[in-house]
């Protein structure tokens, strides 16, 4: 009997690792595994993931490489928005999973699997973006999730695996990361505590600067266009020049604390450098070329817009109105912004535009009125406190 295909998306790591053993040791099914990369993987780390597919039973592994559509229809509009979920989160896996599930599931239409399969458990925000894109764009192909359906614990998981005689380093297994563009996240240990936070040797990067450095990022309508002088067409490899020259400093290191969309707090670790940098840089450069009403509405657009992107909602069709949004607030958002990076931390030096509000002929903020006279400020000031003057004014008769 021809045994049924079932495609997996397959990072590596352990809840994948045991996902692919199990799925063909004790289900029988023919295993393909792809992973979905969204910037995270060098072209070793990539061979290193290939050659542990295989030795765990995928008869065929692929790389599908989703970086530049990543940027193209996420990461740029989360620049646009500065989205920071919870003031401090630049969603780095919650943006990337909708792009690798599409991506996995795209596969799976291509050959024919009988079944998608993923690693998530039953306790985050993953199994449901997974769950609800292969819904929704593949309704007819079944979906595998064994780690959430037998509640594994990491500890059971690596045991079935040694069992099975699969060797690794289980140990750096300890903790879940997930790394890609637009940064790396760290859960596990620590994490799962309320009162503890990682140690030093849990950030993939450390930091190895010294000193004070200057970053330039130019940006045009919005876009990054170039870093330290030198121009870029290629955003992605832009994003990626300011992790390398940030990422030494161990810059954009927090802890995320938030609401899932099942409904429990939870708490990762995470480290990104370069869209920290990045958001804040283009937040300070929109403050001084934007109007404040623009600015207003473009925080409550941004504001929702990775809401809805960290609860799976990305293909939602209200989220190309605000993409449509924000592209349109960004036709005056260029200039160049001075970062000043130091061990663990950076400062906004300052913005060069041609479009700063700040270079007008109307005044100086607390110099020199140039627009208007004296008088001119006493009758508004006059006209604006009318509202108030009546409502105080009431007040003070009915108390009488």
């Amino acid at each position: 009997m021809k045994k049924e295909k079932v495609v997996l998306a397959f990072s590596g790591g352990l809840d994948t690792s045991f996902c692919a053993k199990y799925l063909t040791e004790d289900c029988g099914y023919e295993l393909y595994t792809a992973i979905a990369n969204t910037g995270g993987f060098d072209k070793n780390e990539l061979k290193s993931i290939e050659e542990k597919a295989y030795k765990l039973g995928a008869v065929k592994h692929v790389s599908l490489d989703i970086t530049q559509e990543y940027y193209n229809k996420s990461i740029k509009y989360m620049i646009f928005g500065n989205v920071l979920r919870n003031g401090t989160y630049p969603i780095s896996v919650s943006s990337e999973r909708i792009f690798q599930a599409i991506a996995i599931i795209n596969y799976a239409k291509e050959i024919g699997a009988d079944y998608v399969a993923h690693g998530s458990t039953g306790a985050g925000n993953d199994q449901v973006r997974f769950d609800l894109t292969f819904q929704i764009l593949a309704p007819n192909i079944r979906i595998l999730t064994p780690t959430r359906d037998m509640t594994l614990t990491r500890e059971y998981e690596i045991d079935y695996l040694k069992k099975h005689g699969f060797e690794a380093d289980f140990k750096k297994m300890e903790y879940s990361i997930n790394k890609g563009l637009w940064g790396t996240s760290i859960g596990g240990k620590e994490t799962l505590k309320s009162n503890q936070t990682l140690p030093e040797e849990a950030y993939p990067s450390q930091m190895i600067a010294k000193g004070e450095e200057i970053l330039t990022i130019d940006f045009e309508s919005g876009e990054i266009a170039a870093v330290n002088g030198k121009k870029y067409t290629n955003k992605v490899a832009a994003i990626q020049e300011i992790e390398t020259i940030a990422g030494k400093y161990a810059i954009g290191r927090d802890m995320h604390i938030g609401d899932t969309i099942i409904g429990i707090k939870g708490r990762v670790g995470f480290e990104a450098a370069a869209p920290i940098i990045i958001i804040n840089a283009h937040k300070m450069l929109e403050k001084h070329t934007l109007t404040k009403w623009q600015q207003y509405w473009k925080e409550q657009i941004g504001t929702w817009y990775g809401m809805f992107l960290h609860e799976a909602q990305y293909l939602e069709p209200v989220m190309r109105d605000m993409e449509a949004f924000l592209q349109s607030s960004q036709q005056n958002v260029t200039g160049r912004v001075i970062v000043n990076l130091k061990p663990y931390h950076y400062v906004l030096v300052g913005v060069e535009s041609d479009f700063d509000l700040m270079k007008s002929d109307f005044g100086e903020y607390g110099e020199v009125n140039k627009a208007w006279t004296a008088d001119d400020v006493k009758g508004f000031t006059k006209i604006l406190g009318t509202q108030m003057k009546v409502y105080y004014s009431v007040q003070n008769k009915n108390k009488k």
